[in-house]
């Protein structure tokens, strides 16, 4: 049986009114590292996400959101905040799953992920969402604004690619490539009449969520759409392998500590270019 779902937040409850009101400067090390707890709405969820830039200048600068993996936002998604804030980006770590929801298990990740993963109109919707909140900084270009994703989050992006968001471009982390996963086919959407972004794909050789079919499938894809795309596959290494917690052989979740720099470098390459 399912286990009661988490409210947390980077370490901290996101409900707390002292945090919400007081919690800036806890997480980074810095004088002039602004972040903050974002609420936002979509569709009648309340969305709980993290902001975090550097504050030493009020120019305007590109932003940068973050969609998270399947367990929900969490210190993974934000230390990688924290490191896009460093690198002189605004970064958004977005909440999709609806009232910082978070999962212990495996079993309670499921059941907050499956539904997005087949309702991709739904999931188009809600990071659509963290888009336009993060714009609505006065820090933020909002002619400048990407995604990064982290699993399920690197299909979420993609998704977000897929519906025409004006966004400039989109990196998927070990993303879901596919619309079909443990059995569960994904009521797809159309695709937009224009994509307007750019698209990096990052993926593990090994990884077993992603049969070979669903590489060929999404290269046709973005092709016959006249995408901007590139992939990098990278040899010996499984899904998740930016995550230093995993070491799961069994379930093909293991850190690869090389291929994890070698894709966040590829990635300051796609940003760099495309900004």
């Amino acid at each position: 049986m399912m286990g009661p779902l988490k409210n947390r937040y980077c370490g901290k409850n996101i409900q707390t009114p002292t945090f919400l009101e007081k919690g800036i400067n806890f997480l980074i090390q810095g004088e002039n590292m602004h972040q903050e707890a974002v609420s936002y709405q979509v569709g009648g969820f309340k969305m709980k996400g993290y902001l975090a830039y550097d504050n030493a200048s009020a120019a305007k600068r590109p932003a940068i959101v973050i969609a998270h993996a399947w367990k929900g936002l969490g210190e993974f998604e934000c230390e990688k905040a924290r490191q896009l804030a460093n690198l002189g980006y605004v970064a958004f770590a977005a909440d999709v799953f609806g009232g910082g929801k978070t999962a212990e298990s495996d079993e309670e990740a499921g059941a907050l992920m499956l539904p997005l993963f087949i309702d991709r109109k739904t999931l188009r919707e809600r990071i659509r969402a963290a888009v336009e909140a993060v714009k609505q900084y006065a820090v933020v270009d909002p002619d400048k604004v990407g995604a990064i994703g982290f699993c399920f989050g690197g299909l979420t992006v993609i998704e977000l690619l897929r519906s025409g968001a004006d966004i400039v471009g989109a990196v998927s982390f070990h993303g879901v490539l596919g619309d079909t996963l443990g059995g569960n086919k994904a009521h797809i959407e159309p695709l937009a009449k224009e994509i307007k972004g750019a698209l990096l794909i990052l993926h593990g050789y090994e990884d077993p969520l992603v049969p070979p079919g669903h590489i060929v499938a999404i290269q046709k894809e973005l092709n016959d759409a006249n995408v901007d795309w590139q992939m990098d596959i990278y040899g010996h290494t499984s899904h998740a392998f930016t995550n230093p917690a995993l070491k799961d052989y069994e379930q093909g979740l293991v850190y690869n500590e090389k291929s994890s720099q070698r894709a966040w470098r590829s990635m300051r390459n796609f940003f760099e270019e495309i900004f």
